[in-house]
């Protein structure tokens, strides 16, 4: 079994206010589901009021992230599951209960982790 990543940008969210609860609920209904499927790992998301903290090798530390690359922030959930066919389909289930698209990425196996 492979952990895949299921995330989505802050910008992707675009949802009337009028459905913002909808797509609480139908989210976390989702989480459940994977739960209880025994797939759930982990997720949450970015607290985007929290600037962050470039961290360099030798301790010294810069406000920001890296300057080249796009912003991290949106939300994120890892599951573990038996194939690539199962990742999608779990990721389509979060785009229907988010209301945006989800980028759908396989970690590799460290066996140190």
């Amino acid at each position: 079994m492979a952990k895949y990543l299921i995330s989505f940008p802050s910008a992707a969210m675009q949802v009337p206010e009028s459905e913002f609860e909808a797509v609480v609920r139908d989210s976390h209904a989702a989480i459940r589901e994977a739960k209880e499927a025994g797939v759930y790992v982990f997720g949450g998301g970015i607290d985007e009021s929290v600037p962050p903290v470039l961290v360099s090798a030798d301790g010294t530390t810069a406000e920001g992230g890296y300057p080249w690359a796009p912003p991290l922030n949106g939300g994120f959930t890892i599951l573990e599951l038996p194939s690539r066919e199962a990742a999608l389909a779990w990721a389509a289930r979060l785009a229907q209960a988010c209301r945006c698209d989800q980028e759908l990425r396989v970690f590799g196996y460290d066996p140190e982790s």
